[in-house]
């Protein structure tokens, strides 16, 4: 027992089960978990002997940051390069830049993180290699998340659009002469947003807790890190806190990206035509 010292008795350890309520049946331990949990208590932290959800939320706004620079500009890159990429299908900026998404996919994180403190800490000087407080400390990282990202969305974006400007609002669009432009960002980019802001939805939701490499690699204070630090050291309380807030985000993410639907494309309704 982590909440003992090495030399307990069997006797004292027996008596801490009982206080802890170890000893009653696993249904009474789950309904008294779950009682607790919607009222906010998720239990004490067998380390740090604090509640748990106080230090998740210390560290979670750490992760949304990261997550969210991350995600920014994983979108901000591979929208414009997917539209272009799907218009200029065959050219050579088409299989320049795929051939670049490709090499995004294949790269793992920690080794981009690796090659970019080498590059831009210790060989340039220009940022720092870990930590977090400033926009120079939150370059690195969100880059290193987020260029797999950007390549997944990447093609993921050219296969959408190749697949919407065959259709046939796409060809009467253009046949009325409305501008290229006009036919690209109205017409067909909007339709083509619904499978991105999918997947972007739930990459989002596992970016939160899955950026363990990453905040390990820049010394990140997030929630990922602070779950890998309370498995070594058994504080089974903090993870299964963890977890659940994780998980209450997730839905809470793909509940926005249901929202997002209405917007993109009006015909959608999720509630029943009488």
């Amino acid at each position: 027992m982590l909440m003992l010292p090495p030399d307990a008795t069997k006797a004292e350890v027996e008596a801490l089960r009982e206080q802890l309520g170890f000893n009653d049946p696993l249904h009474v331990q789950y309904w008294r978990f779950a009682s607790h949990a919607v009222r906010g208590d998720l239990g004490v932290s067998l380390v740090h002997r604090v509640p748990a959800i106080d230090l998740i939320l210390e560290r979670l706004p750490a992760s949304l940051e990261l997550a969210g620079a991350a995600m920014l500009f994983a979108l901000v890159v591979s929208i414009p390069l997917g539209v272009v990429s799907a218009v200029k299908r065959g050219s050579i900026w088409d299989i320049g830049s795929m051939l670049g998404a490709l090499f995004g996919l294949s790269m793992p994180h920690f080794w981009l993180g690796i090659m970019l403190i080498l590059l831009f800490s210790v060989t340039l000087g220009w940022l720092p290699t870990s930590g977090r407080g400033t926009l120079a400390q939150l370059v690195m990282p969100s880059l290193a998340l987020g260029l797999s990202l950007m390549a997944m969305f990447a093609r993921l974006t050219r296969s959408v659009m190749l697949e919407v400007l065959s259709q046939d609002y796409v060809r009467t669009a253009r046949s009325k002469g409305l501008r290229e432009k006009i036919v690209i960002g109205k017409h067909a980019l909007k339709n083509a947003l619904i499978p991105l802001v999918t997947v972007a939805g739930m990459q989002f939701g596992f970016l939160i807790g899955g950026t363990v490499i990453i905040e390990t690699v820049f010394a990140w204070p997030g929630v990922g890190r602070l779950v890998v630090q309370a498995i070594f050291s058994r504080d089974y309380p903090l993870v299964q806190a963890a977890v659940l807030v994780l998980a209450v985000i997730f839905v809470a993410v793909n509940l926005l990206v249901d929202l997002i639907y209405l917007y993109l494309d009006p015909q959608i309704s999720y509630l029943e035509q009488t």
